[in-house]
């Protein structure tokens, strides 16, 4: 979490969302055959990877709202630990596990950002549920990161393991989502799929990342209807 002032990765992206809706037929009748292909093509592509329901809505709702404008997106799941990172169309760029906050929770603590590690304690260790422009940038150590909320210092980045206690690459490979509440707030990925997918996809421009959230319903944090 601790960062340093990177002005390319504290640009702010841009803001319109464009308002886009799925083709219905007319007077109430059947869709037509291009109207159905329409629709299916409004959906995100997961190229058969699994994902949670939760995920599936939110990918969908992204790519039909355009609510990402143009750019490439990230979706965290928390209660899953996994993240999906997809092109600026809705195509799937590839999904990996992931470490988050210790403790559950969707809102950030006020000033935590400004904080030595030291003085962030175990309750406050969350991993912010929201909406964020993303961009890469560096950390304190000089370290390429994505920054998801800079003010926060909550970023997504490679796997840490300066410290041999907390397991982190074992936690990473173990199949309970539970092994996978480790961090001060951040998002840890694989290197190899940072290196391979995030990287690449940030290299040029900024994205939306969307943290789903895990004390409260979707449609709460987001914009989407009731299922």
């Amino acid at each position: 979490m601790p960062r340093t002032i990177d002005h390319h990765a504290r640009r702010k992206g841009l803001a319109a969302i464009v308002a886009a809706g799925l083709c219905v037929g007319l007077l109430g009748g059947a869709p037509s055959q291009a109207q159905t292909a329409a629709a299916v093509a409004a959906r995100a592509d997961f190229s058969g990877q699994s994902a949670s329901g939760d995920v599936r809505r939110m990918a969908d709702w992204v790519v039909v709202t355009r609510d990402n404008v143009g750019m490439p997106f990230v979706i965290i799941d928390k209660v899953a630990a996994r993240v999906f990172v997809f092109d600026a169309q809705g195509h799937l760029s590839g999904a990996a596990p992931a470490l988050v906050g210790l403790t559950p929770g969707d809102d950030i603590v006020p000033g935590i950002g400004d904080k030595p590690l030291s003085a962030i304690g175990p309750k406050d260790r969350i991993t912010p549920a929201g909406r964020f422009v993303a961009s890469l940038g560096q950390d304190l150590g000089q370290k390429d990161v994505l920054w998801v909320d800079y003010k926060a210092g909550v970023a997504l980045h490679r796997v840490i393991t300066t410290n041999p206690k907390e397991h982190r690459l074992q936690r990473l490979a173990a199949a309970s989502p539970l092994q996978h509440r480790i961090s001060y707030g951040c998002i840890n990925v694989p290197a190899a799929f940072y290196d391979a997918v995030v990287d690449p996809a940030f290299a040029r421009t900024s994205g939306v990342v969307y943290i789903l959230p895990e004390t409260r319903p979707l449609e709460q944090v987001f914009a989407l209807a009731k299922p």
